[in-house]
């Protein structure tokens, strides 16, 4: 970047629009070697780095594993004031299949031998649940202390779908976040696709007291649902972009940039602006996350859809390679 642009990119507040990336450790994005500067090389120095470019970040490493209250600690310790964490909620909370390695060592233990080797929610004996509930909350902590912690994000898995049971999983999660804005995202259409079902899956958001999450993703598939421009909470407005790479949607890789391999384009965000701006209008707060995550997709875009809400030029347009 060149250095006349340098205002461009650090001055992170647009009104009452935060902006950043789901993540900041991604091994591409360290690797590709244009976000972070040279010599930026410790966990304090890129945490400190990205925060001084981005007010907001979405913390996606809680999803595979809870974190310890240390770990935000060092989180809030190291980021300014009025720094946000939005933070992915445990995979096993939200549906999908969990390995019993990812648990704790005295979890591990407490299954016992007899342990299955993937772990489901409903399946998992309560104690358990309870118990990875209560340290689940208790890692947060030091962000709300700090008054840094913004939404518990659930993900929920494709299989969670409208009907009695998924409502009802949705319901027991709000049950057991007692005190926590959670924001929740859907990856089945029929939360939304058919019938009265996104009028019903708005109003069950609003009565639950969750943000509702627009996304924008690719189309066309049953683990994919449309992009509802809708505010369901005052506080706080929710968009996470997921990129439209079709071609990836659905293959199977271990590493999730494959998946979200996607620049977006300049007219691809500026036909977002009205809609951006009307739900921007509607809460207190919108978060607009990126969660295109090949080297630094996720932060290229994060400018550009800020620069472009200011009406400047796409001057940080990325060139894919």
């Amino acid at each position: 970047m060149a250095e006349g642009r340098r205002d461009l990119y650090i001055n992170p507040v647009d009104g009452n629009i935060l902006i950043g990336s789901a993540s900041w450790t991604d091994k591409s994005l360290i690797a590709c070697g244009r976000f972070y500067p040279p010599g930026c090389n410790s966990a304090e120095a890129r945490l400190r780095h990205y925060a001084s470019q981005f007010p907001l970040v979405e913390v996606d490493s809680s999803y595979y594993g809870i974190p310890v209250p240390a770990n935000a600690q060092r989180w809030a310790e190291r980021t300014p004031e009025g720094f946000t964490f939005n933070v992915k909620a445990f995979r096993l909370f939200t549906g999908h299949a969990t390995s019993p390695i990812v648990l704790q060592k005295d979890l591990q233990q407490a299954l016992g031998p007899a342990a299955p080797r993937t772990l489901y929610y409903a399946s998992t004996p309560p104690e358990i649940r309870d118990e990875l509930w209560r340290r689940f909350s208790l890692a947060l902590a030091p962000l709300r202390a700090a008054g840094k912690l913004g939404a518990v994000h659930f993900q929920f898995a494709p299989w969670v779908t409208r009907n009695r049971a998924g409502i009802a999983h949705v319901a027991h999660c709000v049950e057991r976040m007692p005190g926590d804005l959670l924001s929740v995202e859907f990856r089945h259409r029929s939360w939304f696709e058919g019938g009265d079902a996104q009028a019903a899956t708005l109003a069950m958001e609003r009565a639950l007291g969750v943000v509702h999450t627009i996304v924008d993703a690719p189309q066309g598939f049953d683990n994919t649902v449309p992009c509802v421009w809708a505010v369901t909470h005052p506080r706080l407005a929710l968009l996470r972009l997921h990129g439209r790479n079709t071609a990836t949607w659905n293959i199977r890789s271990e590493t999730s940039s494959s998946r979200f391999d996607w620049w977006y384009a300049p007219d691809e965000l500026a036909a977002m602006l009205p809609q951006v701006r009307q739900v921007a209008a509607e809460a207190a707060q919108l978060h607009i996350v990126f969660n295109t995550n090949r080297e630094d997709q996720g932060q290229a875009n994060a400018r550009l859809m800020r620069q472009l809400l200011r009406g400047l030029p796409a001057l940080d347009e990325p060139a894919a390679s």
